[in-house]
């Protein structure tokens, strides 16, 4: 069992210094908070509406152009700000001149390689619907490692993260873009707490949030799209970090979408489920999924003992894939696509067909992926200055959505 009490909060500051090592890359533009808690930190929390992010409709075959919103755990860095940390957030990604993709994935970054897996699970989480959705990392309860979890259901676990230590650790959310004169990202609202020892869910104290944000603000003197809309609110405490990349200059703000209402609670799923009030829960999910963790019955609870708590998302039907996307992507295309992600020239780089694995929806995914391999130095799809021997990645044939990925030793397990 973890411990609950007894031991007191270390001092914190906001980790200024910490955030501008680790979100300094050329190439790649953050809008970013970084937050030390001050004490030990045992789960992170974090929740934002699916925005439609969209590309221009010209050919980038060299370049990787993407965005980003992402919630990021450091459990451990005492001893560098590049520790090994948890990942998860929504990404859309230019794939060709007029086609992208759209949904949640996590990733693990760890001691030798990391790796990534995109989440097919729950109510639309491919779509631009406006939706909350909630992306969420807890320890468990033996060990150093973590569950990841997405709408209160588990994806997935870590294998290679470092111990919790007093007061070392950091928790980040915001947006990451990479070729920011293609795309345009409407205003995303993020919503962030923590776990302590106590198993009790807290915000962060402002003054403990540092801000790095690696373009200029928009206004009179920097125009779009070379620009950030950011702004953090909540006085003592942080609330919502507001951030945007706009693509245009728009002389009227635009018009807040409707946000669909919450799914329907249907026979098949029953009232309470691991201790959950399912209506309950699905209603705080459309309205305010920040306060879930505390106002749904045995939401908390379950969070922390079964990790599967939206019976909804699990007998959600798969949406098909988007009938704008192209009827396949080729070899070639995600051969140069998979090169310019992960730094290895395309000489260096194979790919094979293979049969779409079970644990993706054929509905949405398509029945064929391309498996792209290269034993060449690679820095993975991390920006943390590191070099990994070799790289696997899987795509969509029928989308091009990239499913899965590792590099370096994380490719061994």
């Amino acid at each position: 069992m973890l411990p609950l009490a007894g031991i007191a909060p270390a001092h914190a500051d906001a980790p200024k210094k910490q955030c501008d090592i680790v979100y300094g890359a050329q190439k790649v533009f953050w809008a970013m908070t970084c937050s030390e808690p001050g004490e030990s930190m045992i789960g992170g929390f974090a929740t934002w509406r699916n925005v439609p992010i969209t590309f221009d409709r010209v050919a980038t075959p060299h370049e990787t152009v993407q965005a980003s919103n992402y919630l990021r755990v450091t459990p451990n860095n005492e001893k560098s700000p590049f520790a090994p940390n948890i990942e998860i957030g929504l990404y859309a990604e230019k794939t060709g001149k007029t086609t992208s993709t759209y949904g949640p994935r996590w990733t693990e970054l760890g001691k030798h390689g990391g790796r990534t897996k995109a989440i097919t699970a729950g109510v639309n989480p491919n779509k631009a619907d406006r939706r909350n959705h909630t992306y969420l990392t807890i320890r468990k309860d033996k060990g150093h490692q973590w569950d990841v979890l997405y709408d209160f259901n588990q994806v997935g676990s870590t294998t290679d993260q470092l111990k919790v230590v007093l007061g070392l650790n950091r928790i980040d959310t915001g947006l990451e873009v990479m070729g920011p004169q293609y795309v345009n990202v409407p205003d995303i609202g993020d919503r962030m707490q923590f776990l302590d020892l106590n198993r009790t869910w807290h915000r962060i104290k402002t003054k403990n949030t540092a801000k790095v944000i690696s373009l200029p603000g928009c206004g009179k003197q920097k125009k779009p799209p070379y620009c950030f809309k950011t702004r953090l609110t909540g006085g003592q405490s942080f609330t919502q970090w507001t951030v945007g990349k706009p693509r245009k200059q728009q002389a009227v703000p635009a018009a807040q979408e409707t946000a669909p209402p919450a799914p329907t609670v249907s026979g098949s799923v029953p009232r309470v489920f691991n201790g959950v009030d399912q209506r309950a829960l699905q209603q705080c999910l459309a309205k305010d999924p920040d306060a879930c963790l505390n106002t749904v019955p045995g939401l908390s609870r379950c969070v922390r003992t079964a990790r599967v708590c939206n019976a909804t998302a699990l007998h959600a039907v798969p949406s098909s894939a988007d009938p704008v996307a192209p009827a396949g992507v080729s070899a070639s295309a995600v051969r140069a696509r998979a090169a310019a992600s992960f730094a290895v020239a395309p000489e260096g780089v194979s790919v094979t067909s293979a049969r779409t694995p079970a644990e993706f929806p054929v509905a949405s995914v398509g029945p064929r992926v391309w498996t792209v391999k290269s034993s060449h130095t690679t820095p993975g799809l991390e920006k943390r200055g590191l070099r990994f021997t070799g790289f696997r990645a899987t795509y969509s044939a029928q989308t091009g959505q990239l499913l899965e990925a590792c590099w370096g030793q994380m490719c061994r397990s």
